[in-house]
């Protein structure tokens, strides 16, 4: 009986608590209520720029309107005609396509440099100092002197085309284009 009393007395005290708790909780309905009146006051969001709607490559056509005069004398139409020609050998299109294809030969070069890496070291593996074993794998010296001979020429082809893209940047930055026109 001792032990009866006091659980008692705690579910008594206890069950107003829970009661309690349990009227405070708003319903599902009446949140959802809530939130669709709180979604109609909100305001409306503003324009939000992301990567889908920025264009990806600017105009190059945009100028600023002109507000100054015509200019009245031969020299300044002269040096106007000569900024006009400039802009036209400023094509990104053209620029990136020279530095895909200078990338394009420059890759191309290191795979095929690499691949006669790879045959020049398995037909060093193949080779044997005895002469009975090296006609059995037909392998000779004149084979191996051969692929080194190609290695070096494609070592100098690949660093030729090296120099030729580092100075078709030069030959960009010189001539005033942006730096993303010589990137992939």
């Amino acid at each position: 009986m001792r032990r009866v009393i006091p659980a008692l007395l705690g579910l008594l005290l206890a069950f107003p608590v829970a009661l309690a708790a349990q009227q405070q909780e708003p319903n599902l309905v009446e949140a959802a209520r809530k939130a669709r009146e709180a979604k109609k006051s909100a305001p409306k969001a503003k324009l939000v720029f992301t990567n889908d709607n920025i264009p990806t490559t600017p105009d190059a056509t945009t100028t600023a309107p002109d507000t100054a005069a015509a200019p009245a004398d031969a020299s300044s139409k002269a040096s106007a005609a000569a900024s006009g020609e400039e802009k036209k050998g400023l094509d990104g299109a053209d620029w990136r396509k020279r530095f895909s294809e200078a990338r394009g030969k420059l890759a191309s070069a290191e795979k095929e440099l690499d691949i006669l890496q790879r045959e020049l070291n398995l037909n060093q593996q193949q080779y044997y100092s005895d002469p009975n074993k090296a006609m059995r794998e037909q392998y000779t010296r004149g084979e191996i002197n051969k692929g080194r001979a190609n290695i070096d020429a494609k070592k100098q082809e690949v660093e030729q085309l090296r120099r030729a893209l580092a100075d078709l940047e030069d030959e960009l930055r010189r001539a005033g284009g942006p730096p993303s026109w010589a990137r992939p």
